[in-house]
């Protein structure tokens, strides 16, 4: 066998170098350009499916009208407030804050309706409920102070509406009551 002197062994060396890069990266152009194998097929299911639930949730049109009915019904009266509608799981769909409400009321008017949606009543109902089990002031996220209101389809809790920054929960809980009631007409 004949010697190869050391440049040669070199560049034969970067040359078998090259070749085994450029087909590694030909190898990893091609399985990129390959497509992934298909997911498996999705479950169909139909509506007589004792595994699937429907569930009625307010559009974010509808909850923006409550919120604006509340709002615009506190205006009237020279109220300060803010107003959160809440989803039937408790996530914050729509939340306007009034000209001059205070800081601390979109948090209040979220909890409030979010209490309201949660026990499907008026918040000022469930203040009274307090007396018979005072533990329930401390389920996180709820506030038992009047604001809040329920809406309901078919029966059911869907949303709630809560306002919070007037003088007094009644003035609160009427104008989150307007909301509610902006959504029949």
């Amino acid at each position: 066998m004949k010697k190869m002197s050391l440049r040669t062994r070199v560049l034969t060396g970067a040359v078998a170098a090259a070749a085994l890069g450029a087909g590694t990266v030909g190898a990893m152009s091609a399985s990129a350009s390959t497509p992934a194998a298909a997911p498996a097929a999705a479950v169909k299911a139909g509506a007589a499916d004792r595994n699937l639930q429907q569930s009625t949730h307010l559009t974010v049109a509808a909850a923006t009208k409550a919120a604006q009915a509340a709002l615009d019904a506190a205006k009237k009266e020279n109220q300060r407030v803010s107003v959160a509608v809440v989803d039937r799981n408790g996530n914050t769909v729509v939340t306007l804050r009034g000209d001059g409400a205070g800081p601390q009321s979109p948090e209040s008017a979220v909890k409030k309706a979010y209490t309201a949606v949660s026990w499907n009543a008026p918040t000022s109902e469930l203040v009274e409920r307090l007396e018979q089990a005072p533990n329930l002031k401390d389920i996180p996220g709820t506030l038992f102070l009047a604001g809040g209101a329920p809406v309901e389809a078919k029966g059911a809790p869907v949303a709630g509406v809560g306002v919070a920054g007037a003088p007094s929960g009644d003035l609160d809980e009427k104008f989150a009551a307007a909301g509610v009631a902006a959504l029949g007409r």
